[in-house]
């Protein structure tokens, strides 16, 4: 089951001249999970954006995070996060936001996200009330989240 907005070639390479950060981690050839991550101010119509222009000043914004079904658990994930954290420590950016879909639900982000230290700071109903998201914000400059507690090296 698809739990993103489609993406071709042409929305991709515009969303790419926007992002603040795009990483894709390969292995043997084959894309293993990519990460595209926006800052405020950035060219892009999302309403999961837009609700975080109109609520936070300074963020950095994780649009898609993707990682291969065959691939999880093996720490992808939390690799393209230490490289968000990284770069907001970097940049003085004091909030790291997301959102996942809890109707219909996603389990798997909605604990990943937990892990990290991720908190709900609001909700929004999309697409006619038939998808519900949890619109999540990480306080990197409380430094209290698991994080920061990384090895960067």
């Amino acid at each position: 089951m698809s739990v993103l907005s489609p993406l071709d070639d042409a929305r991709l390479a515009h969303l790419h001249a926007q992002a603040a950060l795009h990483r894709v981690i390969e292995r043997a050839g084959r894309i293993e999970a990519f990460l595209l991550v926006f800052r405020e101010g950035a060219d892009y119509d999302s309403p999961n954006y837009r609700w975080f222009m109109q609520h936070h000043a300074r963020f950095l914004y994780v649009d898609r995070i993707v990682v291969a079904g065959g691939t999880q658990a093996r720490g992808a994930g939390t690799r393209l996060y230490r490289e968000v954290y990284a770069l907001a420590l970097r940049d003085g950016v004091p909030l790291i936001t997301c959102e996942f879909d809890i109707e219909p639900p996603n389990p798997a982000s909605e604990r990943f996200h937990a892990r990290l230290g991720f908190r709900e700071v609001g909700r929004q109903q999309l697409d006619g009330g038939r998808k519900t998201v949890s619109l999540q914000a990480l306080d990197v400059a409380a430094g209290n989240t698991p994080l920061g507690k990384l090895d960067f090296g």
